[in-house]
C-alpha cells in the first residue's frame, strides 16, 4: 500500500480565486435587499371604515286614561213618608172588669163571665238518689291475704243495687275485675255498707248507683 502511494499522481492544488466570493456576497446581498423591499411595498390590510350609531328616540307612550269614578245615585229623599207616632191607648180608660152585654128580648144584662180558668198544673214529682250513710269504720273492705303476698293492687268498678231500706243487695262488676278482689268487696259490701234509701214524691224506692273501690297496700 506504501508502495501503492508512492506512485499516486497527486491532484494539483487549485488556487483560489477572490473575485469570485466578492460576487458571490454582492449578489446575495442585492437579492435580500430585493426582498426587503418587496416587503415594504406589500399593501397592508385595508381599515374598514368606522360604524355610525344613530340614537332614535322612542316616542313615549300616551298616558293612561285615569278611572271616572260613577256618579253617585241621588237619593229621592223627598219621597220618604214622615213617621207619624200612633196615639198609645190609655190603660186609665179601659174599665178593667167586663162589659155586660144585652140580652135579646128583655131588659135584663148578664155579665160576660170572661175566659175560663184552665185546669191545675200537675205537681212534678220529686225523685231523689240514694246517699251513703255506712259509718267511717265499715267503708274499707279487708285486703285478700293472697294478694298482700304478691303486693298486688287494684281498683274496682261496681254497680251496687239498693233496697227501700237502704241496704245493698247486690254488687256486680263493671268491667274485668280481679275474681280475689271482687270477692272480698261483695262480701264486705253485702254485710256493712247502708244508705239512705232513694225516694220519690217523699216515697222510698229501690235504685242502684255505680261506685269505684281501690285496693292499696300502705
Amino acid at each position: 500500500m506504501l508502495a501503492y502511494a508512492a506512485h499516486r499522481r497527486r491532484i494539483a492544488e487549485r488556487h483560489s480565486a477572490p473575485h469570485v466570493m466578492l460576487l458571490i456576497i454582492a449578489g446575495h446581498v442585492a437579492l435580500i435587499a430585493a426582498v426587503m423591499s418587496a416587503r415594504m411595498d406589500r399593501p397592508g390590510p385595508i381599515a374598514s371604515p368606522p360604524t355610525e350609531v344613530e340614537l332614535i328616540e322612542m316616542p313615549k307612550p300616551p298616558p293612561k286614561p285615569r278611572p271616572v269614578p260613577p256618579e253617585p245615585t241621588p237619593f229621592d229623599v223627598d219621597r220618604v213618608r214622615p213617621i207619624v207616632p200612633m196615639p198609645q191607648p190609655n190603660d186609665d180608660l179601659v174599665a178593667p172588669t167586663p162589659v155586660p152585654l144585652p140580652v135579646p128580648g128583655g131588659d135584663a144584662i148578664i155579665p160576660n163571665p170572661g175566659p175560663r180558668p184552665g185546669p191545675a198544673p200537675t205537681p212534678a214529682v220529686v225523685r231523689r238518689g240514694p246517699r251513703f250513710a255506712t259509718p267511717a269504720a265499715d267503708v274499707r273492705p279487708p285486703y285478700p291475704a293472697s294478694k298482700i303476698a304478691s303486693e298486688e293492687e287494684a281498683v274496682l268498678k261496681l254497680r251496687l243495687l239498693i233496697d227501700p231500706r237502704g241496704r245493698v243487695v247486690a254488687v256486680e262488676a263493671v268491667g274485668r275485675a280481679d275474681p280475689a278482689f271482687l270477692a272480698a268487696a261483695r262480701r264486705h259490701l253485702l254485710a256493712h255498707w247502708r244508705y239512705k234509701p232513694a225516694t220519690e214524691g217523699g216515697r222510698a224506692i229501690a235504685s242502684a248507683t255505680t261506685i269505684s273501690l281501690r285496693f292499696e297496700l300502705e
